[in-house]
């Protein structure tokens, strides 16, 4: 039931009871997947999003609508894949989140089919450096090499191009971002979204070719990033 408070219950079709932060974590994964939807980043299910709380990756479970989702289809498994909470298929795309948890610093992991983006990544191995907020990922964004979804080869592709950011393109598929919360792994996956959009539409003015940074003024913004925002 939606507004459903947890308290130590136990979950449905799992061993052990859900955990107050997980509860909260699931809310925030819920509302997020949302989102992807409304800012039409993707279509339907076609995206999926992940937290990772202690040892426990909450995910977004495979085919359901976001919109329908409460806090009794909370899904969670451990580093290893094995479900520990909920009844619910976890996504297709877990290689994927469980990838980057294993293996980064990450507590949360958004991916989409935004149009844009996935736009971009048939048209090019690395997204031209059309703006500073480049440095917001790490450097130059990558296009990891097509594999089919859901497969280990895909998770393998996409940890090269993540190696060094925080975020690349899914050839032909759509984009991942990660970070330390949520909310920041969303700000960069809009961030992508948009950077992509600019470079197409700049790109599509006949007889003109847009001007693109050089690594070292990324570089230089990214210095300026750090220090970006409010102190304290």
């Amino acid at each position: 039931m939606a507004g459903q408070r947890w308290d130590g219950r136990e979950a449905p079709g799992a061993g052990r009871r859900v955990r107050e932060e997980e509860a909260r974590a699931w809310a925030e994964l819920v509302g997020t997947a949302r989102r992807t939807v409304s800012d039409g980043l993707v279509v339907g299910t076609s995206g999926n999003v992940s937290v990772r709380v202690g040892g426990t990756v909450l995910v977004t479970p495979s085919g359901v609508p976001y919109d329908r989702l409460t806090p009794d289809d909370v899904t969670g498994v451990d580093l290893a894949g094995r479900q520990v909470l909920g009844s619910l298929v976890p996504t297709s795309e877990l290689p994927l989140h469980l990838a980057v948890h294993r293996t980064t610093g990450a507590r949360a992991v958004v991916h989409t089919h935004a149009v844009h983006a996935t736009a971009v990544s048939t048209l090019v191995d690395e997204l031209p450096l059309i703006h500073y907020m480049a440095a917001a990922l790490g450097g130059p964004v990558r296009v990891a090499r097509y594999a089919t979804y859901g497969t280990d080869e895909l998770a393998e592709n996409m940890l090269r191009a993540l190696d060094g950011r925080t975020g690349c393109l899914l050839q032909n598929h759509g984009t991942v971002t990660h970070g330390t919360t949520l909310a920041q792994a969303y700000d960069r996956t809009a961030q992508l979204e948009w950077m992509c959009r600019v470079w197409l539409t700049a790109s599509s003015v006949p007889g003109l070719s847009p001007h693109l940074l050089s690594p070292r003024q990324v570089a230089e913004a990214a210095e300026r990033l750090r220090g970006y925002g409010q102190r304290g």
